[in-house]
């Protein structure tokens, strides 16, 4: 009997990474944009006009801010609601510190302080407690808003010194562009630089992608999700600053109801509940492509209750579409056959097979070692 023989080794398959992998649903949401931008335009003449431009930043200047550092806490695998919350705690001290005579260039820093404190609550919450992030966010999401009205109850300051509360309003001299829309291009790039270019963003992938094999892969999983948990709060605090400087006005209620949007733009963008995959771009194109729809609903007449179902309805879709998108990649994607055209041999099948069921049996339970590293 001629002795069964081994078909040659297939040659490695080159895996799509990094932006290439990411460039469909990236190309998909541009295309949304051309497509809501012309449709904007049909249905009103003014929607690509420089001022309806300006007031669609103004519009999504926060919710661009909150979207920059909960992408980072979503690929993480975790998840951060309280973002709004801490918006409006940080504008309710704003007014209480200058209601009690602090200058603003001393309130402003504390603030984005008592933001990044608040995001290390969370975090030690998750990370030292084992918490969901889901359930701590939830419960801090009602606490540093009820801390809000304890600080500033339901009033409103409203005499900020106009010297500061204009950049709220305000294009940069010569262009159509609000200043809050310049410090979210700023900070759009640090985060992609550290999302995307970093030991630290690739840290952050492989700890939502698994956890346990990221810790141990020598990662420090705690550390890395409190970090972000932190930044989180901090560009919360920073955001309550845009706010209120946009309004001219300290409240307690300032962003209420704004993580649903902010959560609907970073799913939107592509970035897995899951955790493990995103892209910042993907967000940054999504946030305005929120932006767009619900400026163009409200050039329309359309009333606040509808815009809340629109945006409900996007988040979901958000959460399908790229699911849906992948499982239809991969129903056509065509299997390779090996090469040499044929399958193995029966007699090699069958000795690997035998070889598989003799290592399993062999090979001990590495349960009780990983119980020991944890």
């Amino acid at each position: 009997m001629a002795a069964d023989t081994f078909p040659p080794a297939p040659a490695p398959r080159r895996e799509r990474t990094g932006p290439r992998r990411l460039l469909r649903w990236e190309s998909a949401l541009v295309l949304l944009l051309v497509v809501v931008a012309l449709a904007g335009r049909a249905a009103e003449p003014g929607f690509l006009s420089g001022s309806n431009l300006f007031y669609l930043g103004l519009d999504v200047g926060e919710i661009a801010l909150l979207a920059l550092p909960l992408t980072l806490v979503v690929v993480a695998g975790e998840i951060d609601l309280s973002v709004a919350s801490v918006l409006g705690l940080s504008s309710a001290l704003i007014g209480y510190l200058w209601n009690a005579g602090w200058a603003l260039e001393v309130i402003f820093p504390a603030v984005v302080v008592v933001g990044a404190v608040a995001g290390a609550c969370n975090g030690l919450l998750v990370t030292r407690l084992g918490l969901p992030s889901l359930a701590v966010t939830i419960g801090t999401l009602a606490l540093y808003r009820g801390l809000a009205f304890v600080v500033l109850g339901d009033r409103a300051v409203a005499d900020l010194p106009a010297t500061y509360t204009r950049y709220g309003i305000s294009p940069v001299p010569g262009t159509h562009v609000p200043y809050p829309i310049v410090l979210y291009a700023v900070l759009a790039v640090l985060f992609a630089v550290l999302l995307h270019a970093t030991p630290f963003g690739r840290a952050v992938f492989a700890t939502g992608a698994n956890q346990e094999a990221a810790f141990f892969s020598g990662i420090r999983v705690k550390r890395t999700k409190l970090i972000l948990f932190v930044l989180s709060g901090a560009v919360s605090g920073l955001a309550g600053i845009v706010y209120t400087l946009r309004f001219a006005s300290a409240r307690a209620d300032n962003g209420t109801g704004l993580e649903l949007a902010v959560v609907a733009a970073v799913l939107l963008g592509g970035v897995s509940i899951f955790g493990g995959r995103g892209s910042l771009g993907g967000v940054v194109a999504a946030v305005f492509l929120l932006g767009g729809v619900r400026n163009a609903l409200i050039l329309n007449d359309v009333s606040n209750d509808t815009l809340n179902v629109v945006t409900g309805l996007l988040l979901i879709g958000s959460v399908v579409a790229p699911s849906a998108a992948r499982a239809a990649a991969r129903a056509v994607r065509p299997r390779r056959a090996p090469p040499g055209g044929s399958a193995k041999p029966v007699g090699v099948s069958r000795m690997l097979s035998r070889s598989r069921r003799t290592r399993g049996a062999n090979r001990k339970d590495p349960a009780p070692c990983n119980q020991q590293l944890r």
